[in-house]
């Protein structure tokens, strides 16, 4: 049975295909539109999975949607009108929206996907799931367990925030659940706004703006805003929050606690922000560990899979790992809302009543999971690739795989900055090694240099490395698959470098220029780093480029950091990589076996990328 599953209408709208329980395909939206989060209709995302499996919307036998947009409504309508009238303006706004657009919502996307596949008995073949569901069925049937407990947290499905699931076999069964407004995802949206990023975009930032501070307003947040129980459960103080009756997320009552106003965008970031970032990230640690114990606890399970948006919270992933409460974990790779689709094309695979006699769920005996790595995007063959760089104007040269190799190994160990587009795309928000800038993680400036000059981004962000998994232990306090990048764990401490006593009294950003370790640029100021283990199997390419690069260096390690500028997405054509390129400080592409050096290029070609996309 072949089901395509969509999500799409609030952010990272996705297409998904499944054919009998297998994951064919998977892209978002943003990646074909070159708008970051794009929600609309997933229209090219869809065309794609479709092209990918050879097939027209004719062939597909059910079509899944992400959620249940009914009782969507529901939630918003009885939220608005519960809050009234101290909640006018936002029932101003808002409900007009929902009785207009939002209530049209299913009729339109039918319309958008007739147009697709004209012909196809649209309605007869969609389905809905519920949000939360859509998450565990993202999480578990791709995960390598037969059995498993399920958690899944994110700002709000339907009404549901947080759920506790028992996956085992075909089956998946709900436990208990949170619902709107206590969210432990809008809690850190909330914040992410007071700081002065993007909500539902910049909550990465925090994370990574958290070891700069000290959690010293923590104790604060648990005494008064969120009353967080020892299973896990929790109640979020509505009069800090404004998400109910306005149209912003945090209200006066927050100011007057932290005692700070809100920071607007782009403005310089000052200590007792930072101490914010750390407390908030320190709250939500604590909250994912109390609900990953209960979890255990109801289920029996001490597997856990993960899904939502705060499953991305990938230093509360190390240290729940490393709490000893589980004995392994899995992580959707797509934990957001983009997952949905092909959670929601997998729930009705194993779990629609009609499907009984689907065939029964099979977990081979050492597989990591049946994501193949998270590398479920277009792929372009060598002739796309130069029709491509053609038309844009590019000169490269043309080299087999070991020489094009050779280049980018040798070019990276000279230090220069590399852009690589290679094999099919990844789905979900990290770059893998298909769609990466990579750059040398022993050089003390790397990370400074690739922030301000090739990403455009704030200095204090850091970069993820890339290790071979077989010598991952060797780098880092950890032994253990992370392909996707979402668990963070500490530098090896006999590769650490002791700090001076000055180094230690400064604060802050003031921390970022201190050198910690024999590779400092995917080193945090708390030696910290979001590892990305690469496997021969899934990416043989990456794999290979990071063996030679550590056989001329030393250090199997590189750092990888997605192809994009600050608030572009990620890169996902030829054409795409070179005007990225053209428009920043790389120094070398590497697009299939076409390799394009910066110097060789016509400068006619540049430009001022960096203000061509909305800052996130």
């Amino acid at each position: 049975m072949l089901i395509l599953g969509l999500s799409a209408y609030y952010h990272d709208s996705a297409a998904a295909l499944v054919e009998d329980g297998r994951v064919v395909a998977a892209a978002q939206e943003e990646r074909f539109t070159r708008r970051k989060h794009d929600p609309r209709f997933p229209g090219n995302a869809i065309r794609y999975c479709l092209e990918e499996r050879g097939a027209t919307l004719n062939d597909v036998d059910r079509i899944a949607f992400y959620e249940r947009p009914s009782l969507k409504f529901d939630r918003v309508l009885k939220t608005t009108l519960a809050v009234a009238p101290s909640g006018h303006e936002a029932f101003r706004e808002v409900l007009p929206m929902w009785l207009g657009e939002r209530s049209r919502q299913t009729d339109e996307m039918i319309r958008a996907l007739e147009a697709i596949g004209p012909g196809a008995d649209v309605e007869r073949k969609l389905r809905f799931t519920e949000h939360h569901l859509s998450h565990a069925a993202s999480a578990f049937y791709p995960s390598p367990f037969e059995r498993a407990a399920i958690l899944t947290m994110d700002g709000v499905g339907e009404w549901a925030t947080t759920t506790v699931m028992l996956g085992h076999g075909s089956t998946i069964e709900p436990r208990r659940e949170i619902r709107f407004p206590h969210s432990l995802g809008l809690l850190y949206t909330a914040l992410t706004y007071f700081l002065g990023f993007k909500p539902n975009s910049g909550e990465y930032k925090v994370m990574g703006l958290a070891p700069y501070g000290e959690p010293r307003f923590a104790r604060r947040l648990l005494d008064t805003v969120i009353d967080l129980r020892e299973d896990g459960s929790f109640g979020l103080d509505q009069r800090y929050f404004n998400y109910c009756t306005g149209l912003t997320m945090t209200g006066p009552a927050m100011e007057e606690l932290l005692g700070v106003p809100r920071r607007t965008p782009e403005q310089l970031l000052e200590p007792v922000h930072m101490d914010i970032a750390a407390s908030l990230q320190a709250v939500t640690e604590e909250a994912v560990l109390r609900l990953a114990r209960s979890a255990v606890q109801e289920t029996g399970e001490r597997r856990l899979c993960l899904a939502g948006g705060v499953a991305l919270n990938c230093v509360a992933n190390g240290k729940l790992l490393r709490s000893g409460t589980v004995d392994d974990i899995w992580i959707q790779p797509a934990a957001g809302d983009a997952g949905g689709a092909l959670g929601s094309a997998l729930a009705i695979h194993y779990l629609e009543p009609d499907r009984a006699h689907a065939p029964a769920r099979t977990v081979a005996g050492d597989a990591r999971d049946s994501m193949a790595g998270a590398y479920l995007g277009p792929a372009f063959d060598d002739d796309e690739i130069r029709r491509q760089l053609d038309a844009s104007g590019a000169r490269y040269t043309a080299l087999d795989r070991d020489a094009m190799l050779e280049t980018a190994a040798s070019a990276l160990a000279e230090g220069q900055a590399v852009g690589w587009l290679q094999g099919r795309m990844e789905f979900g928000p990290r770059a893998l090694g298909s769609r990466s800038i990579l750059g040398d993680p022993r050089s003390p400036t790397m990370q400074r240099d690739l922030n301000l000059k090739v990403k455009y981004r704030e200095s204090f962000r850091p970069f993820a490395p890339s290790v071979l998994r077989e010598r991952v232990a060797d780098w880092f306090e950890f032994d253990h698959d992370s392909p996707y990048m979402l668990l963070v764990d500490q530098v090896r401490e006999s590769l650490r470098r002791a700090m001076t006593p000055e180094e230690e009294a400064l604060f802050g950003i003031d921390k970022l220029n201190v050198q910690r370790s024999t590779i400092p640029a995917v080193t945090h100021i708390d030696y910290s780093a979001r590892i990305q283990t690469v496997h021969a199997d899934t990416n043989p390419l990456y794999h290979e480029l990071i063996r030679r690069f550590g056989e001329r260096t030393g250090c199997p390690v590189l750092i990888n950091t997605s192809f994009n500028v600050r608030g572009e997405p990620i890169v996902c054509t030829p054409e795409d990589a070179f005007r990225c390129f053209m428009g920043t400080d790389l120094d070398l592409l590497a697009v299939g076996n076409c390799v394009l050096r910066k110097a060789d290029q016509d400068a006619g070609l540049a430009q001022d990328y960096k203000d061509q996309f909305e800052l996130d």
